[in-house]
């Protein structure tokens, strides 16, 4: 892309439609690969503190026993994940929008609406975490400077990168991110396996057992919260479904065969997107769970506070040998700030749309919707830095941030199956094997919330 045409891409809005942007959805499987992106950026939000801290943390505490946690968490949320992309697609709404509809209590917006806001302000401790997290490992290698100083530098590096750049700035970094520090992880993962001291099949087979670990709980529910796709996820994809343009070569909406197979394929793009990047982050988090239940909790090292980054280093210098040091650290902050950088990226467009929905700019004034985002942008990093220098323990944040997910998690279920019922276009109605998926997800999701809070408050 052109100088010229980066700058027209950049003053383009992408939520408004137009004629010209119309175009028909690949058909190949080669080129609809090469239309994927949203996917990834979600994943680079995804593979971030809830694998690298707290999937790590829970096979610390517990070792194999919760590892169908984690194989739920990251299979059950992706059919939600869908239903929300498939509205946005086929009507142009973004997610908040969309969610704006479902029926209950609202002032100037519906509960769902101020649920995500709530949530946002508890995810904040979770953004501080993985400031805490990359400044740790910073000082690791440069002792001289002090954490403090290294988060107020992460703070400066991420408004300079968000306050210049679009959509495709963001998909790119999200990419290298995800490959590099992936791949490392499920490497040492692959050479655990043949530790006998460490590792064996007949522990594994124990963690698929449906069993609450009963050390664990509140670990577990934030790692159920956070792994796979969270509820601050499921909030962010539509929004880069939008911004990628799967809405806009739709276009609007017709009673027309032409229209309904565009909206159909540019719906399977999103389905491939969702399972590419479903089966990276999937990979991933079973990857640091293991080496957090073969590792870490076998030589009784549950990340702190303070000795978070050096006990998490000993998964991969136990399994890689000690030279494995110098992988971790560059990979551990490339982790930690990719999901800074791609989680602060979406928030800040959703919470532009929340300004927007309350009458605070017009649907088609893209200026002061991007004045909006910039200014969130400065307030959701200060914010999350700012937390992690007052309470100073990224493991004890990134379970704030995670139990505040998983009790929203319920609520979207709710939202995407009023979504499918209500607001669906009849043309695009999802098979009745999805629907089916669907339905068992949001019930899961639900049961698994409602047994959280049976234990909670019993």
């Amino acid at each position: 892309m052109s100088a010229a045409e980066t700058v027209r891409s950049a003053l383009k809005d992408p939520y408004s439609f137009d004629a010209a942007d119309v175009s028909d959805p690949p058909r190949t499987l080669w080129q609809i690969l090469r239309r994927i992106g949203p996917g990834m950026i979600l994943a680079a939000s995804i593979v971030g503190s809830g694998e690298l801290i707290a999937t790590t943390t829970l096979g610390a505490e517990v070792g194999y026993a919760a590892l169908w946690v984690i194989l739920l968490s990251c299979a059950l949320k992706p059919a939600i994940q869908a239903e929300i992309g498939r509205h946005s697609i086929a009507t142009g709404a973004t997610g908040l929008e969309g969610f704006n509809h479902v029926p209950g209590p609202r002032w100037k917006v519906n509960w769902i609406v101020w649920g995500w806001v709530l949530m946002i302000v508890m995810t904040r401790f979770q953004v501080g975490a993985m400031y805490g997290g990359v400044a740790q490992a910073l000082h690791q290698i440069l002792p001289a400077v002090p954490v403090t100083a290294w988060v107020i530098g992460l703070l400066a590096l991420t408004l300079a990168l968000l306050l210049g750049g679009g959509y495709e700035r963001i998909e790119k970094l999200a990419l290298v991110k995800v490959v590099l520090f992936t791949m490392l992880t499920v490497l040492c993962a692959l050479l655990l396996t043949r530790r006998p001291e460490d590792f064996s099949w007949t522990e594994l087979a124990e963690g698929l057992k449906f069993q609450m670990p009963a050390g664990g709980l509140a670990s577990a529910v934030a790692v159920f919260g956070i792994t796979g796709v969270g509820a601050s996820e499921l909030f962010m994809y539509p929004y880069w479904c939008v911004e990628k343009g799967y809405a806009r070569f739709t276009g609007k909406r017709e009673p027309t065969p032409a229209w309904r197979a565009r909206a159909l394929g540019w719906i399977r793009v999103m389905h491939v997107d969702i399972l590419a990047s479903m089966v990276i982050y999937t990979f991933a988090t079973i990857a640091f769970y293991l080496l957090g239940a073969g590792i870490l909790h076998k030589r009784g090292l549950v990340p702190n506070a303070t000795e978070m980054i050096p006990r998490l280093s000993s998964m991969y210098t136990e399994t890689l040998g000690p030279w494995a040091i110098y992988l971790f650290y560059p990979g551990a902050m490339v982790t930690l700030y990719g999901t800074i950088f791609a989680a602060t990226a979406a928030e800040s467009r959703v919470g532009a749309d929340l300004c927007r929905l309350l009458g605070l700019f017009r649907a088609d004034d893209y200026a002061a919707r991007l004045r909006y985002r910039r200014r969130l942008v400065w307030v959701l990093t200060v914010v999350g830095a700012g937390l992690f220098l007052i309470f100073k323990s990224p493991v004890t944040m990134v379970k704030v941030g995670g139990v505040a997910q998983a009790l929203m998690l319920p609520v979207i279920a709710i939202g995407a199956l009023y979504l499918r019922y209500r607001r669906l276009p009849q043309e695009v109605l999802p098979r009745p094997w999805i629907t089916l998926g669907l339905w068992v997800a949001s019930i899961l999701t639900i049961c698994m919330m409602l047994y959280y809070a049976w234990l909670t408050l019993a």
